[in-house]
């Protein structure tokens, strides 16, 4: 574990990551700890990928040439040697690097787009800098150890740990990568080459959502040593508790790896239960085909709080090995207990039989159990809801001053 101790001047703070605008978790993470931390006192810049709907950045205006891998043009061509090796990403980090001149790096999504390089140009500043500087990533998903990022072989829905142990080829064999040869190639060289070159170890810390996370990384030579577990934040303020109404609430994505399919073979058995489904993807058409099933499409804000915070309970049947699922945790935090897989990083969220239950995930006979149990028995339910609304988790704010405390090792 990483030791910890308070940081108590101001700090200049430079957030990696490959994108700089809304596009999904890991941009909300950066936002929010960054606009928290300037709060807080400390100067805070970012680098990453110039696009169109960026909203933060840097003062030397440095950035990458924004890459999509799903569309199609001639620069593609040169892709396969950028998302080994980003010279462009080097030489522009590098800018950002003198110009800011920063105590504290930390990195968070750089895969495939930023790439490792620039962990070689950090490295290359911290030993020509007068001051100690510090190399933080936060984990948000596998990628450190897993060319797709996610130990699951999406197109047979098995969880994967091979590549713990240096198996990389296996993401070739299985086409890890958009179903792609080629792709999961690519991949395959990327995460054996800077595996082999013991890139990571650069590292001052690995800060990881969760205790499952953090085990599977500890099992890695070079990580040994450098981890800890900070559980995500989540906003709790203005969580009083509306009146319940008769439902089951899903939100998050439509897709297998979600377990959507066998919560879907459950709804079907239950035609008497209504659920409410809240979010997007590709199995949305098979959702719609339900009958006692009602989709709202994506929602967030105020909309997304009240359907949580009125739903009797909800659901969170995940078949991958989930790190900190922000869903699990707003719906604790907003009055709901959560029926949740007992895989990944969800147990350590729910305390089983107090503010929720656990399933075995990908179970559909258990899950069915579990919703028709606690559907039933109201005086249960009702216990739960009540711990809910006593249960704390970090907020934003809590979650930043341990973050700072980390900076300071």
């Amino acid at each position: 574990m990483c030791f910890m101790v308070f940081w108590s001047s101001r700090m200049k703070i430079l957030i990696v990551n490959k994108f700089l605008h809304p596009n999904g978790g890991s941009e909300t993470y950066i936002f929010e700890i960054g606009k928290q931390l300037i709060e807080m006192g400390h100067e805070v810049q970012f680098f990453g990928m110039e696009h169109e709907k960026r909203i933060v950045g840097n003062h030397a205006e440095s950035y990458t040439t924004n890459m999509d891998f799903h569309t199609g043009g001639i620069g593609k061509i040169l892709y396969p040697f950028k998302i080994i090796y980003s010279l462009e990403a080097k030489n522009k980090i590098d800018i950002v690097l003198n110009d800011f001149e920063p105590d504290v790096i930390h990195l968070n999504n750089f895969n495939f787009q930023l790439t490792p390089s620039i962990i070689y140009e950090i490295r290359k500043y911290k030993t020509h800098s007068h001051k100690k500087v510090r190399l933080f990533y936060t984990a948000h998903d596998y990628q450190l150890v897993c060319p797709n990022h996610m130990m699951r072989i999406p197109y047979s829905g098995e969880n994967c740990e091979r590549c713990l142990t240096g198996q990389f080829s296996e993401c070739v064999k299985h086409k890890c990568i958009h179903n792609s040869r080629i792709k999961s190639l690519l991949g395959s060289i990327e995460g054996g080459l800077y595996s082999r070159l013991k890139t990571y170890q650069n590292f001052d810390c690995i800060i990881c959502p969760s205790f499952f996370l953090e085990e599977k990384l500890r099992k890695i030579s070079v990580f040994k040593g450098k981890t800890i577990t900070l559980h995500n934040f989540v906003d709790s303020s203005n969580n009083a508790g509306n009146i319940k109404k008769k439902y089951i609430l899903y939100f998050g994505r439509f897709s297998d790896e979600k377990g959507i399919s066998t919560l879907l073979k459950v709804c079907r058995r239950l035609p008497d239960v209504p659920f409410i489904f809240a979010g997007k993807g590709p199995l949305e058409e098979e959702i719609n085909l339900v009958e006692n099933v009602r989709n709202v499409g994506f929602q967030k804000g105020l909309t997304l709080k009240k359907l949580i915070s009125e739903a009797s309970f909800s659901i969170y049947p995940s078949e991958w090995y989930e790190n900190c699922p922000f869903s699990v945790m707003e719906s604790i935090v907003n009055g709901t207990p959560v029926v949740g897989a007992n895989i990944g990083g969800i147990p350590e969220l729910i305390v089983n039989q107090e503010d929720g239950l656990l399933f075995e995930s990908g179970n559909a006979e258990d899950l069915y159990e579990k919703i028709l149990y606690l559907w039933n028995n109201e005086n249960e339910l009702n216990k739960y809801t009540v711990n809910c609304r006593k249960k704390k988790f970090d907020s934003l704010e809590e979650y930043c001053s341990e973050l700072l405390k980390i900076y300071d090792i």
